[in-house]
């Protein structure tokens, strides 16, 4: 089953439009969808989550109109937003029961052995008993995971999930994630390229509102071997570098400044070739999305 999205558009009533004709086709497994803040990520993500309205074009899951059959779409749909509150005096056990409890699972003892299974699953059964309040950013990340869960989804959407989260917590989540995407569809709309690195086997990058790449990470990094080039410059030269050539990433290195060029052939001997990565390939993009845009 794939999550077909053709010709999605949206504009706000303020006028921006943050969705651009978007098509793309989402296989099973873990699906990253790259972007700046404001690039249309949470957009689409709420679009297909059926909590605002598209003004054009279509999303389907197999044979259901998710646009459509709204009230279909959420049984099985599994939901993780950017940000989400919780009840702080309530124990995970409870909220969990309770949500379940509004998922449609009526009988007690059915609802007791899910909300059981899934604290164990995203380990949260030895503090099941303790308020929400109490948890760390971490595990109020894993017990949202718990609940998008209820119902065993076939579509899971979860929007920006490692911000904010220490390596420890974030390397938990990334296995969390994995074993879930193996079974079903799992949307990770995120601006960090190592969530996506890690996690994906398909990915698309938007940029005001528009999908402006897609396909499978290492195949995309192939495109750019042999094209990223590297250089040790003073601050006060970038712009020169900029006007000069396609710098698509700098850094700053022991108060010098470090870019990454894009170009089919070594500009010169002073900069050295780099094996490119996902960053390399995202940075381009991002910037020759916005170049265009500029002039």
């Amino acid at each position: 089953m794939e999550l077909i999205i053709q010709n999605l558009s949206k504009t706000y009533s303020n006028g921006v439009h943050a969705l651009k004709n978007v098509n793309l086709t989402i296989p099973k497994g873990m699906f990253g969808l790259l972007g700046p803040n404001g690039a249309g990520k949470s957009s689409l993500m709420r679009t297909i989550a059926t909590l605002q309205e598209a003004d054009s074009g279509s999303v389907t899951l197999g044979s259901l109109n998710i646009l459509k059959q709204k009230h279909e779409t959420r049984q099985i749909l599994g939901y993780l937003p950017q940000e989400f509150g919780v009840y702080p005096k309530i124990s995970a056990e409870t909220m969990l029961d309770h949500i379940a409890s509004l998922k449609g699972i009526q009988n007690a003892q059915e609802r007791k052995a899910v909300v059981s299974e899934l604290l164990d699953r995203v380990n949260l059964a030895h503090v099941k008993k303790k308020n929400l309040g109490t948890y760390s950013g971490g595990m109020k990340q894993r017990f949202g995971v718990a609940q998008a869960l209820l119902g065993n989804p076939q579509l899971i959407i979860v929007d920006e999930p490692t911000a904010g989260l220490d390596p420890a917590e974030r390397n938990r989540f990334y296995n969390l994630l994995s074993e879930i995407g193996e079974n079903t569809i799992v949307i990770l709309s995120t601006h960090i390229v190592e969530d996506v690195t890690n996690l994906c086997s398909n990915m698309a990058i938007i940029c005001l509102g528009e999908v402006i790449a897609q396909g499978n990470p290492n195949d995309l990094i192939a495109e750019m071997q042999g094209k990223v080039w590297r250089k040790i410059i003073e601050k006060r030269e970038l712009d020169r570098y900029r006007a000069e050539y396609q710098v698509i990433s700098t850094q700053l290195k022991t108060g010098k400044t470090q870019i990454h060029i894009l170009k089919d052939n070594q500009p010169d001997d002073t900069f050295q070739s780099v094996e490119a990565d996902l960053e390399d390939v995202y940075f381009s993009r991002i910037s020759e999305k916005m170049s265009v845009v500029t002039l």
